[in-house]
């Protein structure tokens, strides 16, 4: 399912644990890490695309988690041309999110990265809430940024802690601005 501009709805999966430290996994044969995420069937909401896809991707069943909040509206990125297959119509140029911010509320033994057929990650990992804004695949960043700002204030308010200062995003980096 691709809409008129290209973009292919999608849902992304910010999973907390009570540290306030973040789920990161990695892909498959591959040595890029992310988020869960996953595209949306035409049938689905946002929030039963990211059951699905949470329960896909990593095992986790909804008594396991808390949603604790999501973004409002779609957040965009594109895709470098090299990953655009032009030859398919409609082309994708990107996707569209809506991210949510899951508390995980059962054991980490729940856990399993091998619950479909077809797994998509192979290893994971808590890491601090704004390392994956900085460590993920670079057409990401500037989404994961914006997600992880939006969840930011809530997981520090919940938690009673403070994350630290953000890193900046590629779009807001000195050395992107244009000269005024």
């Amino acid at each position: 399912m691709i809409d008129v501009d290209g973009y292919r709805p999608n849902v992304g999966i910010v999973l907390l644990n009570a540290d306030g430290r973040l789920f990161w996994a990695r892909r498959v044969h591959r040595d890029g890490w992310q988020f869960p995420q996953g595209g949306m069937r035409s049938d689905e909401t946002p929030l039963e695309a990211m059951y699905r896809e949470l329960q896909e991707e990593t095992g986790l069943s909804p008594e396991h988690v808390q949603v604790l909040a999501s973004t409002r509206g779609w957040l965009r990125y594109k895709l470098p041309s090299r990953y655009i297959r032009h030859h398919q119509h409609p082309t994708c140029i990107g996707q569209k999110q809506v991210w949510f911010l899951l508390k995980l509320v059962g054991g980490e033994d729940a856990l399993c990265l091998n619950a479909c057929e077809k797994p998509e990650f192979d290893l994971w990992r808590w890491v601090d809430f704004w390392y994956p804004a900085a460590h993920v695949v670079n057409f990401k960043r500037d989404v994961y940024h914006r997600a992880l700002r939006h969840f930011a204030p809530l997981v520090e308010n919940m938690l009673s802690i403070e994350l630290g200062p953000q890193p900046q995003s590629r779009r807001n980096s000195p050395r992107n601005k244009r000269a005024a």
